[in-house]
């Protein structure tokens, strides 16, 4: 049987049927559904390009009768995004999660298939529209957009305003190559420090190349969970316990560690404490020791997005292209661990992955042979010149912040 235009032929009692509508220039089935209450017979049609799409089309309202879903015949897909993200996605972080998977709907999304109607939508549409976004787009976006949209429809079903889920049927083809990340070598981590030095940034930058702290982690980091005494033979430490993720989780169990301190961390970090009160003071504000150790000027929270914008500056400030992220100090971290001979494990250890596998799989870039340990390592590296920096620093009399 093909799709080609034939005149239409009379089809059985209770029998369905497809045919060609040369006025409206589709096909249209015809569906058998019985008889109403008034005693006439059910007849409702449906269009479609090919007679393939019709059969389908066909196939679906009889499962709306069957199973009593009546899908509306104009809810969209746009409409069906938005009720996901406004009620299938709540007590989700509104800047993290639904934040981030608005602005994916909203760019990638909606403007290229959010008027079709979803009870019409069909697999090939789903498709159509995957392939044109992986001209733009990495395979790991393409993924989590297809994701947005069949969490969507999955919401529209238990709602009753979606029959079945094409999205379903759907893969996601493969992207454009995603950025890769890097690690900062040695000279240029020097360079971003030393440029980072006058700035509010400056004690964040070094916490975080220095310990592998998470940008999530550093961020809601609190003064009591910083030991910057060593008591009881336990060295300088952070705990990291907490995250900016959803109720202050870390991203696993293992991200849950406690990270002893290098030198010139705590160094680092305790002129900032002396400059934070100060600043605090000067400003009629009270210092506490639960209160944040990374802030703003008015003393709120960092986010993500003051952080990227600073240290955009910073970077371009130390001779460096401006496409390097607050996030590639961590990979950083790795690699000048492993440059020294910190074994693979211990480093597993440091960032907090689940297992040495986890680090294999995510730094491989940043790996090399290895051989021995932890905090002494980054006094070692970052040793060599500078007790000399810091000197010039002092006598200028810059703020540490």
């Amino acid at each position: 049987m093909t799709d080609t235009p034939k005149r239409a032929q009379r089809a059985g009692h209770g029998a369905d049927t497809i045919y060609w509508d040369p006025a409206k220039k589709s096909f249209v089935g015809a569906v058998s559904l019985g008889h109403g209450p008034n005693g006439k017979r059910r007849r409702p049609k449906v269009y479609g390009k090919t007679k393939t799409e019709v059969r389908q089309k066909i196939r679906d309202l009889k499962k709306e009768v069957q199973t009593g879903v009546k899908a509306p015949a104009n809810y969209t897909v746009a409409e069906a995004v938005n009720d996901w993200l406004e009620r299938g996605l709540k007590g989700r972080d509104e800047k993290g999660t639904i934040g981030k998977n608005r602005s994916m709907a909203n760019k990638h999304l909606i403007p290229f298939i959010g008027k079709a109607k979803l009870k019409e939508l069909s697999a090939d549409d789903v498709d159509d529209w995957l392939d044109d976004r992986a001209e733009f787009l990495a395979t790991r976006s393409l993924r989590d957009l297809l994701a947005i949209l069949r969490r969507s429809i999955a919401h529209a079903q238990r709602r009753d305003k979606a029959a079945r889920n094409v999205a379903l049927l759907v893969t996601a083809p493969e992207g454009r190559p995603g950025r890769p990340s890097k690690a900062l070598n040695l000279e240029q981590a020097k360079a971003v420090l030393t440029a980072a030095r006058p700035s509010r940034l400056y004690a964040y930058l070094v916490l975080s190349l220095l310990s592998g702290v998470r940008t999530e982690e550093a961020r809601p980091l609190t003064w009591d969970h910083v030991f910057l005494e060593a008591t009881d033979g336990i060295p300088p430490h952070v705990a990291v316990w907490r995250s900016v993720r959803k109720h202050g989780e870390t991203k696993t169990r293992k991200s849950r560690r406690t990270i002893a301190l290098p030198r010139q961390v705590v160094d680092v970090l305790e002129e900032h404490m002396r400059w934070q009160k100060q600043e605090r003071a000067s400003r009629g504000m009270a210092w506490s020791p639960a209160g944040r150790v990374f802030t703003t000027r008015s003393g709120e929270p960092l986010d993500a997005a003051n952080v990227r914008r600073d240290f955009k500056a910073i970077v371009k400030k130390a001779g460096l292209k401006p496409e390097w992220t607050p996030r590639e100090l961590r990979h950083s971290f790795v690699s000048l661990l492993s440059d020294h001979g910190i074994p693979l494990e211990r480093i597993a250890l440091l960032v907090g992955h689940s297992s040495q596998a986890t680090t294999e799989a995510v730094y491989r870039k940043q790996l090399r042979p290895v051989i021995t340990q932890g905090a002494e390592a980054m006094d070692d590296i970052f040793a060599e010149g500078q007790e000399g920096e810091a000197a010039e620093d002092d006598e200028e009399g810059d703020a540490v912040a």
